[in-house]
């Protein structure tokens, strides 16, 4: 990636602009301070991911889950893993289906946990199922290669 990104803060939602060759040095947004890639996927509304999804210049990967979901609560820890492990070439959050049911209709969702990679506002790939750290690091790998 060369030149300029937008990105959401995912603390304030401040759009900002950050230089390619800094997204490894943890930037920080300019209006309230909060580090960029928090190192921790970072709770979404359907408000926020359609922030995000218009305006993120940097792959964002989003974990559907549901509190009740025993797959989901398995799987937490090891996207929470694998978000240390890609960050900052790729964004990681999660979106609560159960609080935002309209989003579960609007990306057709049928089951969870499913993971949606999108890469400036676009659907790349989706997968269902619980997957293990070293799954969801090569599973995104595979689907941003150049």
């Amino acid at each position: 990636m060369t030149g300029t990104l937008h990105l959401i803060c995912p603390a304030c939602q401040a759009k900002n602009r950050v230089p390619a060759a800094k997204l490894g040095a943890s930037p920080t947004c300019g209006a309230c301070k909060a580090v960029l890639f928090p190192g921790a996927p970072f709770e979404l509304d359907e408000a926020r991911l359609n922030k995000h999804l218009k305006t993120d210049e940097v792959p964002l990967l989003v974990d559907f889950w549901a509190p009740w979901c025993g797959p989901c609560r398995m799987m937490a820890p090891m996207f929470a893993e694998a978000s240390t492990q890609i960050t900052p070439h790729v964004r990681f959050a999660k979106l609560d289906t159960e609080q935002n049911q309209a989003v579960g209709n609007r990306f057709q969702i049928r089951g969870i946990p499913l993971m949606i990679l999108f890469d400036r506002g676009r659907e790349v790939a989706r997968q269902a199922g619980a997957m293990n750290t070293g799954q969801i690091t090569g599973w995104v790998r595979q689907h941003l290669k150049p």
